[in-house]
């Protein structure tokens, strides 16, 4: 399955928090970052952490796209 992290980028956007904000609030290394722009997987702790930053769930930051 592939990952998309559309969801997270638009709350960003709706909540007006910059990646960089992101990054330290969830104290997310740069290269997670990177993975999450290039849609890579990331673990499911980094994800964890992203929530908690954000006060949302799993399913509000990420879509898991069919392989075609």
């Amino acid at each position: 399955m592939a990952v998309s992290y559309n969801r997270l980028w638009k709350l960003l956007i709706d909540k007006k928090i910059s990646k960089a904000d992101l990054c330290n609030a969830a104290g997310l290394d740069p290269n997670t970052m990177t993975k999450l722009n290039r849609d890579e997987e990331v673990t499911l702790e980094t994800l964890g952490k992203i929530c908690a930053a954000l006060g949302v769930n799993i399913g509000d930051i990420i879509d898991l796209l069919p392989q075609v």
